[in-house]
């Protein structure tokens, strides 16, 4: 069996997962990393991505947006700005999120802040792909 470490996963809004996992892959500034019991104390900047938690053997897959990772004595914190299970995700709005990151990316404007329309055609592709993986069952 593998070994197991404390995983909370947390929001501004709210708790979002607690429990013992074997392993939990991030997206990272860096990429996306895996971290597993007895990890190097870290604390490392998250990106929006596809958050992994194996658990039991079985793979949860969620979104998660911003914050950080924080590994230490067996126990790992995320706090995101944002993170979703795949039956939380309004998909309609979704697409209508990514719609308008588009319409901003392909816009000659130059008011438009083009970061902040990468970051939220990022969030939008990430759960549309989560929730479409996970209803396509």
């Amino acid at each position: 069996m593998a070994r197991t470490f404390h995983l909370d996963v947390v929001t501004p809004e709210k708790s979002f997962y607690h429990g013992e996992v074997e392993m939990v892959v991030t997206r990272t500034i860096n990429g996306d990393s895996a971290f597993m019991a007895d990890h190097m104390w870290t604390v490392v900047p998250l990106s929006s991505g596809v958050l992994k938690i194996k658990e039991k053997g079985q793979i949860k897959k969620a979104t998660c947006s911003g914050g950080y990772i924080h590994v230490k004595e067996g126990k790992t914190t995320i706090v995101a700005d944002s993170a979703e299970w795949p039956d939380e995700i309004d998909i309609n709005r979704a697409k209508e999120a990514k719609q308008r990151a588009e319409e901003r990316l392909a816009s000659e404007n130059q008011e438009v802040d083009l970061e902040r329309a990468r970051a939220a055609m990022l969030r939008a592709f990430n759960r549309i792909n989560v929730y479409e993986e996970h209803f396509s069952k």
